[in-house]
């Protein structure tokens, strides 16, 4: 599957880079982590942010990761990609999955999902997703997903962030 290329349509804004993660940091997200294997099996992961629910018919999510990040090669390679969505106790996980040089899953528990993607052990909750298009956005890629499985924990809140910093819902 290629990427469809939709660049040479857009044109550069007067923002700069810095200005524009500061605007974008005002709006509050969930933190999740992208996770898929390797033709190799070998699984690869990373923290994001950029994660969003597309259709209720059919089920679809996105996520999108940097071109340059050290786990691309491996999403752009696969089929399928899961995510899993972090609660307030997993900091620790999100800062582990958004390190690089490291074994992002070094003593992390996981199993595979039905489609074959890690689904970590803990969170509060997962999509289990068959790539279904890639789109190229900037310096991104924009991977949809069809949700093929799924679950919620009953409780637990999420993780969030919010200008740079993790957050809390307040009690």
């Amino acid at each position: 599957m290629t990427v469809n290329t939709i660049k040479s349509r857009l044109r550069r804004s007067a923002l700069d880079a810095q200005t524009f993660r500061q605007i974008a940091g005002c709006f509050a997200t969930g933190v999740a982590i992208a996770t898929t294997r390797a033709k190799d099996g070998t699984p690869h992961g990373l923290t994001v942010n950029s994660f969003t629910s597309l259709s209720l018919d059919p089920l679809l999510v996105l996520v999108n990761i940097d071109k340059q990040a050290g786990v691309y090669d491996a999403f752009m390679q696969s089929d399928t990609y899961a995510i899993n969505i972090l609660q307030q106790g997993q900091k620790a996980l999100s800062r582990q999955f958004a390190t690089s040089g490291i074994d992002r899953f070094a003593g992390v528990n996981y199993r595979s999902g039905q489609l074959g993607a890690p689904i970590l052990d803990g969170c509060l909750a997962f999509f289990d997703c068959k790539i279904v298009n890639r789109l190229d956005g900037g310096d991104h890629t924009i991977f949809i997903g069809e949700v093929l499985d799924g679950a919620a924990a009953d409780d637990g809140l999420p993780l969030l962030y919010y200008r740079g910093q993790y957050r809390q819902l307040a009690p």
